[in-house]
């Protein structure tokens, strides 16, 4: 799997390709721990079938990433995770581009996707970016099993979505993201489409209240019609067997939730007050040789006033 990643101060245009080069997938993520869960997430769905039998670091392993910069906390994050790094020159990039687009024009999300042809057809010409001797240590037991828990969670995700899909479609029609915090409370409450056509308005407006969801009067009213709209339904016996594999899954998301949460303010104390810098050549006629690999005494970090606060790891249901 090849991904090319074009970043920006705020934010990381992504590009997912398989070993033939065809489009995985496309996404604008934020900057920070948001983002890099995302990016865990965004793996995970686009990695191949047998890969789900391999050991975690095996599999991250097999992932290589394109990226125009070898220091900062971003990077140091998708090293210790186990992902494959490759710092490429921007001008590398540049060239690149000119022989291979009709116009040689510069875009993010087309620049992505240079860098993830980067990795797939001729990475062997740049070097894998090594892991901080401190900062990559310290962090990689952390950045690792955080990057497992948001896995994990998706792995669960899937399994709960197949089961829905079995007996109450409806839930997959009201809820755009079932780890949402209100999907998790509402699903938990009412596993089942019986018990969920008999949720009150008032208790789905307090769930979306506590998630911070905005519109929530018109997104209720929207849940509980979904919810209470006629449907087929499995025999009763089947229905209540699907509902206990349901609430099994939630309960783990729900736990998984907190623990990604907790991890990622583990992983915020180490990544605190550093912002990734952009790497550029001293000399451009130095594109033609191999991106610089990292070392620890290249290792660059600018203290940031005030320290931002750790960002939610919980994918944000659409609004």
């Amino acid at each position: 799997m090849f991904i090319g990643d074009d970043w920006a101060e705020d934010h990381h245009d992504v590009e997912i390709v398989d070993g033939r080069g065809h489009r995985l997938a496309q996404r604008r993520l934020p900057e920070g721990l948001e983002g890099i869960a995302r990016l865990h997430a965004l793996i995970a769905r686009c990695m191949p079938e047998q890969w789900a039998q391999l050991d975690p670091v095996e599999a991250a392993s097999r992932v290589k990433i394109g990226i125009e910069t070898e220091r900062g906390p971003w990077v140091r994050a998708l090293v210790a995770a186990g992902y494959e790094v490759f710092a490429i020159n921007p001008f590398s990039t540049a060239r690149y581009r000119q022989r291979h687009s009709s116009s040689g024009a510069k875009s993010d999300a087309g620049d992505a996707h240079v860098l993830a042809e980067i990795v797939r057809l001729d990475r062997a010409h740049h070097r894998p970016v090594a892991a901080d001797s401190d900062d990559g240590e310290a962090i990689k037991l952390l950045a690792r099993t955080h990057q497992t828990m948001v896995w994990e969670r998706t792995r669960h995700l899937l399994r709960l979505r197949s089961a829905l899909r079995e007996y109450f479609p409806a839930a997959l029609q009201a809820f755009d993201d079932l780890d949402a915090p209100e999907a998790v409370e509402l699903l938990a409450a009412a596993p089942d489409p019986d018990r969920a056509a008999r949720l009150s308005k008032a208790k789905i407006t307090a769930a979306l209240k506590r998630a911070n969801r905005r519109a929530v009067q018109d997104k209720a009213a929207q849940i509980q019609s979904t919810l209470r709209a006629s449907a087929l339904h499995q025999p009763a016996p089947v229905q209540g067997a699907f509902a206990v594999i349901a609430t099994s899954e939630i309960r783990i998301i729900a736990t998984l939730n907190l623990e990604i949460e907790r991890l990622s303010e583990a992983v915020a104390k180490h990544l605190a007050g550093t912002r990734t810098l952009r790497s550029t050549p001293a000399n451009p006629a130095s594109a033609s040789s191999s991106a610089p690999g990292y070392s620890a005494s290249s290792a660059m970090t600018h203290t940031a006033s005030p320290t931002p606060k750790p960002a939610r790891t919980t994918p944000a249901p659409h609004r």
